[in-house]
C-alpha cells in the first residue's frame, strides 16, 4: 500500500462533526497520514478550540482512535505522522527552527520523546514532513532553501536528526520508490523548469534524473507503487499549457500513456492510493483519485488496463485523500462525523472481465460501496446516508459516465482487443466451431492515449544491480535496481 497526498484543499467534507476537524493545510501535506503497512494513521482533531494529536489503529476488527494531548494545545501548522510501532512523530515549528518528539499513550497521559531539533538555515527555508517511509521504523523532513533542498533523517537515527543528503535546487513532492526506503524521488526545480530526480539514500543522497520528458515540459511523479513498478505522472509534454496525468512503469522502455479517462472535462483527478501485491502485472493496479470538479467532490477509481474511471460517492466526513488499498482490492476510507468519531469505509470496484468490451460503471450509490465500519461497532452507514454526501456531485458523475461510454478504442503500441469486432485470436476461437466472421477494421477518429516512447539515458552505473549476492532470494540487505529515466523523448500519436 500506498499512501500519499499531492493536493490539500478543504480538509473535511460536509457532514463531519464540527468538533472532529482538521486544521486545513496548516503544513502543506495530508489530514491524516497512514503508515506504509495500513496498521495506523495519525492526524490533527479539534476539542472545542483546542488541537491534539490523535492516533488512529486500523489493523484491529474495528477501527478506534487515541488522543494524544500534550501539556499545551497544538498550532494548525503542527504536522503529525505515525510510526509502525504505534508511536507518533509529531513536529512543531518554533522561532527559527523544527522540533520533533515521539508521542505515546502512557495511561490517562500522553508520554513524550523529545528527539531533537532542525534549524532553519536562512530565513527563506521551510520544513515539513515526507511522505511515511516504507519501512515505518524512519521518518524523513524536506527543507527547502532558497538555492538547494535538504533531507533529513529526523526519526530512527542514532543521535536525534542527521542530514541526509543536500539537492541543489527547490524541491517538492515526494514518492518512494522501493519498499526499504531507500530511493527516494524529488520533483527539483531548476532554471523555471520542474524534472523529477531520485536521491538514494544509502549512497550519500547521490542524485540522478527519473522523469524528463521533454526539454521545455514540467515532470512531476505523483504516486509509484513499489511492487509493480506503476508511475503516475503530470505533466504538460503531450499538452503544452495543461498538466495532465498519465502513467508508465518504473524500469520500462514502453511508452509513457496519458489515457483520455485520465482527462475529464471541467474536472481536476488527484491520485492518493494505488493498490499494491501487483507484482508483475501494473496495468492491474487500482488507483483511487479524488475527483474535485464544479458540483463537488467524489471518489474515481481507474486501472491501467481499463479505459473508464469508475465513481464512487465519498463518504460523509471523508479526511480527504487518506485512503489505502488492500491487496485483494478494496478501497478504505478513513473517515470522522459526530455519530462516528472513528470510521473506514470500504469500497469494492466492480470490475468485469474483458472479454473486448470495456466494463460498465455502476449507478452511483447502488453498487461497490459493500459497508462502513465504525469504532463504535454501530450500523454501518447505508447506501441512501453515503449518497447524502455527494448528492451535488451526482450530476457531473452521470455526465462524465456517458462521455466515458463513448470514448474511442485505445489504439497503443500494446495489443489488446477491440470492441467493435469479435475476437479472432486462435486463443479465443479454437474452440468455436463457427466460421470466422469478416469483419471491417475499425480506425478510431481520435486516439484515446498519448503516448511518449521512454528512453534510457546513459547512467552513472547499469539498471540491473551489480553487488555480489544481489540475486540472493532473501539477502539480510537486498539492493535495489536503479530507475531508468524517461529522458526527452517525442511524444508520439498513434
Amino acid at each position: 500500500m500506498t499512501a500519499c497526498a499531492i493536493e490539500s484543499g478543504t480538509t473535511w467534507e460536509d457532514g463531519a462533526a464540527p468538533d472532529r476537524r482538521t486544521p486545513a493545510d496548516g503544513a502543506g501535506g495530508a489530514p491524516c497520514a497512514i503508515t506504509a503497512d495500513g496498521a495506523y494513521a495519525a492526524r490533527l482533531a479539534l476539542d472545542g478550540e483546542s488541537w491534539f494529536p490523535e492516533r488512529w489503529t486500523l489493523d484491529g476488527p474495528e477501527p478506534y482512535a487515541v488522543p494524544l494531548p500534550g501539556n499545551q494545545p497544538e498550532e494548525p501548522g503542527t504536522e503529525v505522522q505515525p510510526m509502525s510501532d504505534g508511536r507518533v512523530l509529531i513536529r512543531r515549528p518554533t522561532a527559527g527552527r523544527h522540533v520533533f518528539s515521539l508521542l505515546y499513550p502512557t495511561g490517562p497521559d500522553t508520554g513524550e520523546l523529545l528527539i531533537g531539533a532542525v534549524e532553519c538555515p536562512d530565513g527563506g527555508a521551510g520544513l515539513r514532513l515526507l511522505p511515511p517511509a516504507p519501512c515505518g521504523e524512519k521518518a524523513y523532513a524536506l527543507a527547502v532553501g532558497r538555492r538547494s533542498s535538504t533531507v533529513w533523517l529526523v526519526a530512527g537515527g542514532a543521535f536525534g536528526p542527521e542530514h541526509v543528503a543536500e539537492i541543489p535546487g527547490r524541491c517538492s513532492g515526494g514518492v518512494w520508490l522501493d519498499r526499504a526506503g531507500r530511493l527516494l524521488a524529488l520533483d527539483r526545480e531548476v532554471g523555471g523548469r520542474t524534472k523529477t530526480v531520485v536521491v538514494d539514500l544509502e549512497r550519500g543522497g547521490e542524485v540522478s534524473p527519473l522523469l524528463q520528458i521533454a526539454a521545455e515540459s514540467d515532470d512531476r511523479l505523483v504516486m509509484a507503487d513499489p511492487d509493480s513498478g506503476l508511475l503516475l505522472i503530470r505533466s504538460d509534454a503531450p499538452s503544452p499549457g495543461e498538466r495532465r496525468l498519465g502513467w508508465g512503469v518504473l524500469g520500462s522502455t514502453l511508452p509513457v500513456r496519458f489515457p483520455e479517462s485520465l482527462r475529464p472535462p471541467d474536472c481536476e483527478l488527484t491520485p492518493f492510493a494505488i493498490q499494491p501485491g501487483q507484482v508483475l502485472t501494473p496495468e492491474s493496479c487500482a488507483v483511487a483519485v479524488r475527483v474535485d470538479g464544479p458540483m463537488g467532490r467524489w471518489i474515481g477509481v481507474w486501472r491501467p488496463d481499463r479505459r473508464q474511471v469508475q465513481h464512487f460517492p465519498a463518504p460523509a466526513g471523508w479526511l480527504a485523500d487518506a485512503g489505502l488499498w488492500s491487496r485483494d482490492g478494496v478501497l478504505q476510507l478513513p473517515y470522522t462525523t459526530g455519530e462516528m468519531p472513528c470510521g473506514v469505509a470500504r469500497v469494492t470496484a466492480p470490475w468485469e472481465e474483458r472479454h473486448g468490451t470495456a466494463p460498465t460503471t455502476p449507478p452511483i450509490g447502488t453498487t461497490g460501496v459493500t459497508g462502513v465500519e465504525g469504532a463504535t461497532g454501530g450500523p454501518g452507514v447505508t447506501e441512501g446516508t453515503r449518497a447524502t454526501g455527494a448528492t451535488g456531485a451526482m450530476g457531473a458523475m452521470g455526465a462524465m459516465e456517458s462521455a466515458e461510454a463513448t470514448e474511442p478504442a485505445e489504439t497503443t503500441a500494446t495489443t489488446e482487443p477491440t470492441e467493435s469486432a469479435e475476437p479472432t485470436e486462435p486463443t479465443e476461437s479454437a474452440a468455436s466451431t463457427e466460421p470466422a466472421k469478416a469483419t471491417e477494421p475499425t480506425e478510431p477518429t481520435e486516439p484515446a492515449e498519448l503516448t511518449v516512447p521512454v528512453v534510457p539515458v546513459e547512467a552513472a552505473e547499469p539498471a540491473e544491480p551489480t553487488e555480489p549476492g544481489a540475486p540472493a532470494p532473501a539477502p539480510p540487505a537486498p539492493s535495489v535496481p536503479r530507475p531508468v529515466p524517461l529522458r526527452e523523448a517525442p511524444l508520439g500519436r498513434l
